[in-house]
């Protein structure tokens, strides 16, 4: 099914630029909300997902600036992520060393744990571009990095 059917479309695009950002918009939402019903039996959202890789592959504990600065939404309450994510035990928030203003975060075993068991059943997330071949998904990784280029 092409976008103008799935998003029942009457009228045409003016364009295809315009046809390729309503379909990037579009993808991205069919993306998301696929993510979150995989995350959703492991107890967080996609977002905390991400602050957990960020936080595994550092070799020392991260500032909220540090973890914001790596977010794939940058826009997102880092707060309030951190503290459902404490919540859960799978980060530890202590005092910055040299600024007692900043906090520390740094995952825990019970972060590790959850990241292997979601790493381990992965192949559903990369299921979800199970339609593009090596060769294709290469070329779309090539389109959007251009697509981001000097903005």
């Amino acid at each position: 099914m092409g976008l103008e059917q799935d998003i029942k479309q009457k009228i045409p695009f003016q364009n295809q630029r315009e046809k390729a950002l309503v379909n990037i918009l579009f993808t991205y939402n069919w993306l998301n909300d696929r993510l979150k019903r995989h995350f959703k039996p492991y107890g967080i959202t996609p977002t905390q997902y991400n602050i957990l890789r960020i936080l595994n592959g550092s070799d020392h504990p991260m500032s909220t600036f540090e973890i914001r600065e790596r977010m794939l939404n940058k826009m997102s309450d880092i707060t309030r992520l951190i503290e459902r994510l404490l919540k859960k035990k799978f980060v530890q928030k202590t005092i910055h060393k040299a600024d007692k203003r900043l906090v520390d975060i740094e995952i825990t075993a019970e972060g590790r744990a959850i990241l292997m068991l979601i790493n381990d059943n992965n192949e559903t997330i990369s299921h979800l571009l199970k339609n593009l071949d090596e060769d294709e998904s290469i070329i779309l990784n090539k389109y959007l990095d251009k697509l981001r280029e000097k903005h």
